[in-house]
């Protein structure tokens, strides 16, 4: 427990990034536990999906990609997307011998000798010569600052919390976000909730038509500009706008998807807006969304001055064993999976003593 042990590469998250990039690194001749370990502080298979809240069924999932290797087939849409995701993690994980260590919670990774990586975790560390970083954004839930946000008497919430429609029943619930969350929430609260109310801090964009491949490589290249220039990334889907399906068609014509702008301050019993107009509510739900979870790798010193970590294609810019993957640009699952296959190649050449592509 106490000796260091070596391998070539570490990953660290089995979700949908961290797991494309081990199957790669199988693919290509790395070794399960001898070249390679995968950690994940998650107690089971699933990633993220494993903790979202059981009225996400998988036919609500918007552009859920199969993992390289093995497709999702016959998943009912009915099912909570935990369950299916869950059990669809675990076969892959299997089918490929990844050996996936968990629960293990990597608190830090530092310059160790030798040019190579020590990765500090609760079950011990490891040297390695390269890091796969895929640890998504599911632990750093953002939750802004208001002004008398500390004397609201109700109760709050961020997505990360969220069970279920249910448990609102009778109140009077704010929900505060533009994204695919936010509208979920409150399409859902309607039915049981005594009255809902949905701020945001830009008018939502609702997205007419089908998603085709042009407009998702013009959405991720949006957000590759911002990770290439060291800026904080925006998740994908603040850039492709809100799918306008029925459900969210049937939301807006019945006025349950009337969105209002912020309000500028929260009071005992509600949110208030600077022209004087005032909401009561039990309730305010912040479906503001995630951001990176990236604390552990703060002694490598890789943040630029803007805040975010520069990035060429999944490698860090300061530093070219590590790689990110399943950030900025490569968020989504597909973006994922192609992530993991780029920085699979990209390690190969590092560990030949190769010149990595620019």
């Amino acid at each position: 427990m106490n000796a260091v042990r070596e391998v070539e590469v570490v990953v660290i998250g089995a979700g949908q990034a961290g797991l494309a990039g081990a199957y790669h690194l199988r693919r290509t001749g790395f070794e399960p536990d001898r070249d390679f370990v995968v950690l994940d502080h998650s107690p089971g298979p699933g990633g993220a999906w494993q903790f979202r809240w059981p009225s996400l069924t998988f036919g609500k999932v918007h552009g859920m990609h199969a993992l390289p290797g093995m497709e999702l087939t016959d998943a009912d849409p009915a099912r909570p997307s935990a369950e299916v995701v869950r059990e669809y993690f675990d076969r892959y994980e299997r089918a490929f011998d990844l050996r996936v260590r968990r629960p293990v919670d990597v608190r830090t990774v530092r310059e160790g000798p030798g040019g190579r990586l020590l990765v500090e975790t609760s079950d011990g560390t490891w040297s390695t010569r390269a890091l796969i970083n895929a640890t998504g954004t599911w632990d750093r839930p953002f939750w802004p600052r208001y002004p008398g946000q500390e004397t609201f008497r109700g109760r709050q919430l961020h997505t990360a919390q969220y069970a279920g429609p249910e448990e609102f029943a009778g109140q009077r619930v704010v929900v505060v976000g533009g994204g695919a969350s936010g509208t979920q929430h409150l399409l859902e609260l309607a039915p049981y909730a005594a009255a809902t109310t949905w701020v945001t801090r830009r008018p939502p964009v609702f997205r007419e038509g089908p998603f085709d491949e042009e407009a998702g490589r013009a959405a991720v290249a949006l957000v590759e500009e911002r990770v290439r220039q060291g800026l904080p990334p925006r998740s994908v889907v603040s850039v492709t706008g809100l799918p306008l399906n029925d459900a969210v068609r049937q939301g807006l014509a019945d006025g349950v998807l009337d969105r209002q702008p912020m309000f500028d301050r929260i009071t005992p019993d509600g949110v208030a807006w600077r022209d004087g107009r005032q909401v009561s509510a039990d309730v305010i739900l912040w479906a503001t969304g995630f951001r990176a979870a990236l604390d552990h790798l703060a002694p490598l010193k890789l943040r630029e001055p803007g805040g975010g970590i520069q990035v060429e294609g999944t490698r860090a810019v300061a530093d070219p064993r590590i790689h990110l993957v399943g950030y900025g640009p490569s968020a989504s699952t597909i973006g994922a999976n192609r992530a993991g296959r780029s920085a699979v190649r990209d390690i190969r050449r590092l560990l030949a003593g190769e010149p990595v592509a620019a």
